[in-house]
């Protein structure tokens, strides 16, 4: 994952072309409050609309969020929804020479309702489809080709985002693809949903879903091997690179033509809407292909990319920075959640980059309380990613005196960790975490207490660039100090030794003793 990070912030923004089938998404969204009495059907209350790219006009608006270069060719019909297709295509810096107005079709649309229901997520309720499915005109077909095929030599790989409505057309595509071949540019297909591949005949490679993959090769995907052999299939009797195939949940397969693959898992995601999911692993691949990243680390990007973009509602492009912080927090996870920190201040700088806030705390945390647990998780309440840092074994002692900590550092760091609260945990030497706060510049310093603002380590230095320090609450009767010192009174009288037993024990424990008293 380190060199995932690394390889991600060094990506190169190459020009890429996108041939497909232009879709604009209109949204109507409202609260989802009641059944209507005239019918058993959902009352929406529309409280916002907007319109947004989608077919392969989104796959251009997630290469834009990825910072690529793009040229669309497509084509919309000669109305006012095309227009307003072209008009959002230029303000996102979508070239749209080759977007080729035709007045015998429409332009496709598909409106979605989405409903809130009693404030929780919001989740789609009904889509309506305005479309024709027919092949292009002729004379269309052959103004696309003509200028298409002059556009290839100039770009760095070419995405193939086929919706099935009508574009990409056999004839087009075989000399979409012959071309690219000649010229030595990859072509990635994001195909049609089907049973006959042979218009993709030649290409670098496909990103079929699940289904997709099943109906096209006739094996039904049930394990990684029938993933794999789907994929090799695709790449063999298509004459493709590689077979890719997404599994939504498990990740994706990658294989090559000679037949060797492996399944690239993915992590566990809240799933709020697959829309755009497809899109955003063509951008990502087609992205990572024109730079000339290796297959698997462009399938290992995609998965990340993909998984963010099914955590949203609608088509929505996820901007680098947010990739990045999402690789960060992979990296930190693998290695658990406590981390160095030079990993910390990575991470810290990775969230702020993707608009979310961090959040830092400190503390010995010695005998974890309710206290504790209570403070943190009003801290990690202030924010969207909690740091603590935590006061190493030395420090403790320095602080608290030679009986403390009750607790060693290793012991104390995992409990925090397993806090859901807590995101990262990070051990220091010092007495104060001043040099920790100014390597992570927090957006919000916590300590819990009766501390004023001003008093906490930090103050300073983090209101200087505009961040918060706060206080929490305490929970009265509650402290570590009181913990030990109520043990301390409960635990029973040492036992009376006379002169020469004492003498003897004493000696024992000295020569460090394996009696049975001195086990005890």
């Amino acid at each position: 994952m380190s060199d995932l990070v690394s390889l991600f912030a060094g990506l190169a923004r190459p020009r890429v072309l996108v041939l497909g089938d232009l879709i604009l998404d209109r949204y109507t969204w409202g609260d989802a409050e009641r059944v209507s009495q005239e019918a058993p059907v959902i009352l929406l209350r529309a409280d916002k609309r907007e319109a947004r790219l989608g077919g392969a006009a989104n796959v251009c608006n997630m290469l834009r969020g990825l910072e690529a270069e793009v040229r669309l060719a497509g084509v919309v019909g000669d109305d006012d929804d095309g227009r307003l297709v072209r008009r959002m295509l230029r303000e996102l810096g979508v070239d749209d020479s080759l977007v080729l107005f035709d007045s015998g079709r429409p332009t496709t649309v598909k409106e979605r309702f989405i409903g809130r229901a009693q404030g929780r997520h919001p989740h789609q309720i009904l889509r309506v489809d305005s479309e024709v499915r027919e092949p292009l005109r002729d004379v269309v077909a052959h103004e696309l080709s003509t200028r298409l095929l002059e556009t290839i030599e100039h770009c760095d790989v070419v995405l193939v985002s086929d919706y099935d409505k009508g574009v990409c057309t056999p004839r087009l595509l075989r000399q979409v693809i012959d071309a690219a071949r000649e010229l030595g540019k990859p072509v990635v297909v994001d195909p049609i949903r089907g049973n006959d591949y042979s218009r993709y005949r030649g290409a670098t490679t496909m990103t079929p879903n699940r289904l997709e993959a099943e109906l096209a090769t006739g094996i039904k995907i049930q394990t990684s091997e029938d993933a794999i052999r789907a994929g090799w299939k695709l790449a063999r009797e298509h004459k493709l690179d590689f077979g890719i195939v997404t599994l939504d949940r498990d990740g994706m397969a990658l294989v090559t033509s000679e037949g060797r693959g492996d399944i690239y898992p993915t992590h566990a995601r809240a799933v709020y809407d697959i829309t755009g999911a497809g899109d955003m692993v063509l951008a990502m691949i087609g992205l990572c292909f024109g730079a000339g990243i290796a297959p698997a680390d462009a399938v290992r990007l995609a998965n990340v990319a993909g998984g963010l973009e099914v955590e949203k509602v609608g088509c929505t492009p996820i901007p680098r920075q947010e990739i990045m912080a999402r690789l960060a927090m992979e990296r930190a996870s693998g290695t658990g959640k406590v981390a160095t920190l030079e990993q910390v201040a990575a991470l810290a700088e990775a969230q702020r980059a993707a608009g979310r806030r961090v959040v830092f705390t400190n503390g010995c945390f010695d005998l974890l309380h309710v206290g504790h647990v209570t403070y943190l998780q009003e801290a990690a309440a202030m924010g969207d990613h909690l740091i603590v840092a935590l006061n190493s074994d030395a420090s403790v002692r320095n602080l608290k005196g030679p009986t403390r900590p009750v607790i060693n550092e290793r012991d104390r760091a995992a409990m925090l960790a397993a806090l859901a609260s807590v995101d990262n945990v990070v051990v220091f030497d010092e007495e104060t975490p001043l040099k920790l706060i100014e390597s992570i510049r927090p957006d919000v310093l916590v300590k819990g207490g009766t501390y004023k603002p001003e008093e906490i380590v930090g103050y300073e230095f983090v209101t200087s660039y505009g961040g918060q320090v706060c206080v929490t609450g305490v929970v009265d009767g509650i402290s570590t100090s009181r913990i030990v010192e109520s043990l301390t009174k409960q635990a029973p009288p040492a036992p009376h030794f006379g002169a020469q037993a004492a003498r003897s024990a004493s000696a024992g424990r000295a020569n460090g003793s394996t009696s049975e008293a001195g086990r005890r």
